[in-house]
């Protein structure tokens, strides 16, 4: 997902992007949701969360 696209899904979930990396937009979402903020850290492979958004692009 490209940072247009995260913007966008953070507009959606009344988070203002504002000049947030990546990384730490998507955490932020993450959460605002209350799931974990587990994108791109060593967490995210244990995470248990199969079907987050996130995962295509998470390491």
């Amino acid at each position: 997902m490209n940072m247009n696209e995260v913007k966008a899904v953070a507009k959606d979930r009344g988070v203002k992007p504002g000049r947030m990396k990546k990384d730490d937009l998507i955490r932020t979402i993450q959460q605002q949701e209350g799931n974990p903020a587990c994108f791109n850290t060593n967490f995210s492979q244990e995470c248990g969360q199969g079907t987050c958004l996130w995962r295509g692009d998470c390491d």
